[in-house]
């Protein structure tokens, strides 16, 4: 079985190496996303003006104004002095094709204080330049920027939640693989050598000074994953829930605790090549919206409204004005109907099952945000430390690999085993 597993954890991690060093140093990164993006950027996202901002809404038709071919699907309520308010954008589709309509461009930023529109980028756009390298660092980090293909773009979402569950799996086996061998357990508490089990597992934790190459490679691969095992399993593990949730994590969960429903989970959407209008305004669905937190007594007001055209739902996020991810990382959310406006759902931290608050806690763990700045400072050293163990582990085999071919190569030309 030892065999068999340490097969499994050389082709699995041969597998995933190159996906997750991409990934590990991209998550390093984007651990300060919006902060870096900002320091890139000024010019998108800081503004000079002052004064008493614009309603919302106004900013909402003026975007759209400009651009027959758009539609704000994202835009945010509460504007932080001085800098920019970034509304997302989708496509309209084009009345003779019947297809969304090209846009080189998917966010506006506007100055909340005149109505100026400051700047625009197509977020996630293949590009190197400082305007466009954070979104692309992002969104290479959870789809490595894979096409879509037959109209569906998710399959680079699908594609590395594959290499999550892979990851996840190959945590496991790699631990077992660090314990003591089988034979030295059944020799009791103590082996053969008088060593007890605990110092023959103690080597695994350590990294050799002096070591050659080879060693050197081996133990940091080893130790580091060892140290840090706890760390790499939930980031592994809420990897999957990042890209698979629906597909994957929701339904193992409720197999073994309840889930209340879920509509943007729950619910198929369709493809992007059809939308299903809206028709409940946005000034409607701001003043039900308030009126629903004011009904459950809730001091937060709503920050920001996103409508899932694919879904036909509007995700309304409540917040303490300051408060841009919200304790630990969550957030209150509530779901309306595009149709009429009812209620059909929502995300409240730390409220639901036992399964809705597993649920919940994904993504806080995934970013770290669940401890603060300690949690994200963690993620983005882990981060590096998991294009490491990618590095270090193509390292290892490269190496018994040239070792096997230099023994089979010795026998091939009659070299005494001995003399090898």
């Amino acid at each position: 079985m030892r065999l068999a597993l340490g097969l499994a954890h050389r082709w699995a991690g041969l597998f995933i190496a190159v996906f997750l060093a991409i990934s590990g140093f991209t998550g390093a990164i984007i651990s300060w996303d919006h902060e870096l993006d900002e320091w890139l950027n000024p010019d998108l996202f800081e503004t000079k003006s002052v004064g008493p901002t614009l309603d919302p809404l106004e900013l909402v038709r003026s975007v759209e104004a400009s651009d027959p071919k758009v539609e704000v699907v994202y835009f945010p309520t509460t504007f932080e002095p001085g800098h920019t308010a970034l509304l997302g954008l989708g496509p309209r589709l084009d009345p003779k094709t019947g297809r969304p309509f090209e846009l080189d461009y998917n966010q506006v930023y506007v100055d909340p204080v005149t109505g100026e529109h400051v700047g625009k980028r197509l977020w996630g756009k293949i590009s190197l330049s400082r305007q466009d390298l954070l979104p692309f660092l992002y969104k290479l980090h959870f789809s490595m920027h894979i096409p879509e293909i037959g109209g569906i773009d998710r399959f680079g979402f699908w594609f590395m939640g594959i290499i999550a569950i892979v990851w996840t799996i190959d945590c496991l086996v790699g631990f077992y693989l660090t314990l003591p061998q089988r034979r030295q357990l059944q020799a009791g508490v103590r082996g053969p050598h008088g060593r007890s089990w605990w110092e023959r597992w103690k080597p695994a934790w350590r990294i050799k000074r002096g070591a050659d190459s080879y060693r050197l490679n081996l133990d940091l691969h080893r130790a580091f994953g060892l140290w840090l095992w706890v760390l790499l399993f939930v980031v592994a593990f809420s990897s999957i829930s990042m890209n698979l949730s629906d597909l994957v994590v929701r339904p193992l969960v409720s197999a073994v605790a309840d889930l209340t429903p879920d509509p943007f989970d729950d619910r198929t959407p369709l493809d992007r090549t059809k939308q299903i209008p809206a028709q409940v305004s946005r000034a409607q669905i701001l003043d039900i919206g308030a009126k629903e937190a004011q009904a459950r007594g809730w001091p937060e007001s709503i920050k920001s409204v996103y409508y899932g055209r694919s879904y036909g739902l509007y995700s309304v996020t409540y917040a303490l004005p300051g408060d841009d991810h919200g304790a630990f990382g969550m957030q209150k959310r509530l779901f309306f109907d595009g149709a009429d406006g009812a209620v059909v759902g929502g995300r409240v931290p730390w409220e639901g099952t036992a399964g809705d608050v597993f649920m919940q806690l994904q993504f806080p763990l995934h970013s770290g945000r669940i401890a603060g700045i300690p949690g994200r400072v963690a993620i983005s050293l882990l981060g590096f430390v998991v294009a490491l163990l990618s590095v270090t582990g193509i390292v290892v085999w490269a190496k018994k690999r040239a070792a096997r071919q230099s023994a089979v190569s010795r026998r091939q030309i009659g070299v005494p085993q001995a003399a090898e």
